[in-house]
């Protein structure tokens, strides 16, 4: 598999013994909706059965270290998260405040559960970079996918 960011292919590996969460933010859904969709054919590709695989939407990127907590402490514990959102430089540092708080809120997570959250949350500085790292071959949803099966597959 091609992710936009490797410069050799990416070995698929079987990840069909995974159960895989996904948290996506809904603020820039025209964003963050086509990188669920690269996340989830990436996970597909991979072998992750549908029923294995759990979507939380949550309204905003500062929502998404929330969302993986509520994974986390589910009946069912996954072998890791794809966390979905993007942040678009505005007129203030408003999106610095967001982006630096969800990273260290997943990063905490991560560290203190041993559960690998990868970090798709986007952090362009418009909306045209925006769609460029949503679509395509620079859909951040697929490395970021693939960011979390490569982690949850190390032995």
């Amino acid at each position: 598999m091609q992710g936009s960011h490797y410069e050799k292919e990416v070995k698929v590996e079987d990840a069909s013994h995974l159960s895989i969460g996904i948290v996506v933010s809904e603020f820039n859904s025209d964003i963050t909706e086509p990188m669920l969709t690269g996340a989830l054919t990436t996970l597909r590709q991979w072998g992750v059965k549908e029923q294995n695989i759990k979507v939380v939407h949550v309204p905003g990127s500062f929502e998404i270290p929330y969302g993986c907590k509520k994974l986390l402490s589910g009946q069912k514990k996954p072998s890791a998260i794809v966390a979905l959102g993007c942040v678009i430089k505005g007129e203030t540092d408003h999106e610095k405040y967001i982006a630096m708080t969800v990273a260290r809120g997943i990063m905490d997570l991560t560290l203190a559960t041993g559960v690998p959250i990868a970090f798709g949350v986007i952090t362009p500085n418009s909306l045209e970079q925006a769609k460029v790292r949503s679509t395509g071959k620079h859909n951040k949803g697929m490395e970021a996918a693939i960011a979390a099966l490569r982690c949850a597959l190390i032995p």
